[in-house]
């Protein structure tokens, strides 16, 4: 089919993409609630399976569905990605009803990212031949994919391209780089004490505690996009007890695989500084990073689909929040994000999509599908596995 063509199609599709973007925004998901996650995936693999004429494979783990399609007849060659769970808490449809005022559709996760599970069916269903792509919609994404990593790695392994349907950065850019996320608690054992009567006989976790913040801080490193930060601090029984023990939460995030593991082995090193004190680290890196060349090639790919679709320019940026394209390109499998809708307000009380904006962007996807699948070759930037820490 001809890119013009393509992008036709899709604007003929586009009712269709509003009223399944209903139906799965009017289902509620929040990543917390397991029933609800499942109840969505139900609605989810209805409503993808009408439109690629190919029944959904549940996959449950852990008591969360997960969703798979493999379109066409041959082996997996390139994975789309999104998620179907949210941020948002039953009864939030109340309060952010779904709408669609002036070509701006609002309700709770139409941005992030159920706009982009739609864009997702309508693109593959609108390719002559869509032998080779695999679809992977999971329920856990919000809460760091903890029951699907291995599945989207799996999936990813061997592919020459994933393409990830999050939301889009400002104005409708790609994104070509995230940075990879270690989560941390620092725990100190001390020894509780009467604050009044004989304060020098405990060890204070409070003291320790403020000791290791520094030291977790001067790991930071702005240069190379290294960003080392506490979080959740807790110590303490009461406000006359000489704290006893105390947790530590720190957030690290970085842009190269080499700075994930130098803060990692520092944190690992933490020694205390308060005599008696004890400390327990636990945590570690839990997304490796989406480095920049991981998304070369595909970009470039996409800069010319999208000239030759007649679209504006196609525009990227580097994000410092992860998504699961991080994994994808964590098995050295080249990876585009932020493919999904045009819009903002993530996670927020203005969450809202630009529908002018849907159908380009699914023909976009639709185009690049059928570029990569036509290719004998994608050009992958490392082997697999070079990238994960």
């Amino acid at each position: 089919m001809a890119l013009p063509a393509v992008l036709d199609r899709l604007e003929s599709m586009l009712p269709g993409m509003l009223s399944d973007l209903e139906t799965l925004v009017a289902c509620e998901s929040p990543s917390a609630d397991l029933a609800a996650v499942a109840a969505s995936a139900e609605v989810v693999a209805r409503v993808g399976s009408a439109r690629l004429g190919v029944e959904a494979e549940r996959i449950v783990i852990a008591g969360r569905t997960h969703l798979r399609w493999r379109v066409g007849a041959g082996p997996s060659r390139v994975l789309v990605l999104g998620h179907h769970d949210t941020v948002w808490p039953i009864g939030s449809l109340a309060s952010h009803p779904f709408s669609i005022i002036d070509g701006v559709l609002r309700g709770p996760g139409c941005f992030d990212m159920k706009a982009g599970v739609v864009m997702a069916f309508h693109a593959i269903a609108a390719l002559a031949d869509p032998s080779g792509v695999t679809l992977l919609i999971t329920g856990d994404e919000e809460v760091g994919s903890p029951t699907s990593r291995a599945l989207i790695e799996a999936e990813a392994a061997g592919c020459v391209a994933a393409f990830v349907l999050e939301a889009s950065a400002d104005g409708g850019a790609v994104k070509i780089e995230r940075k990879g996320v270690s989560l941390y608690e620092v725990g100190v054992r001390g020894r509780a004490a009467h604050a009044g009567l004989e304060p020098e006989r405990g060890v204070n976790a409070t003291t320790e505690l403020a000791h290791q913040i520094l030291a977790v801080c001067a790991l930071a490193d702005a240069d190379r996009g290294t960003s080392v930060t506490p979080t959740l601090l807790s110590a303490g029984t009461t406000s006359n007890t000489v704290p006893g023990a105390g947790c530590l939460s720190v957030d690290v995030r970085v842009r190269q695989v080499a700075e994930q593991l130098r803060v990692d082995a520092a944190m690992r090193a933490l020694q205390p500084v308060v005599a008696g004190a004890r400390i327990e680290l636990s945590g570690g890196p839990n997304r490796p990073p989406l480095e920049r060349a991981a998304s070369a090639e595909l970009f470039g790919r996409a800069v010319e689909v999208a000239d030759r679709l007649g679209l504006p320019p196609l525009t990227s940026a580097s994000v410092g929040g992860a998504s699961d394209g991080n994994f994808t390109a964590g098995v050295g499998t080249p990876t585009l994000d932020g493919l999904g809708a045009v819009g903002g307000g993530a996670h927020a009380d203005d969450e809202h999509v630009l529908v002018s904006e849907l159908a380009p962007r699914a023909a976009l996807l639709a185009a690049l599908l059928a570029d990569v699948l036509t290719s004998r070759t994608t050009n992958a930037h490392h082997t697999s596995g070079a990238n994960q820490p």
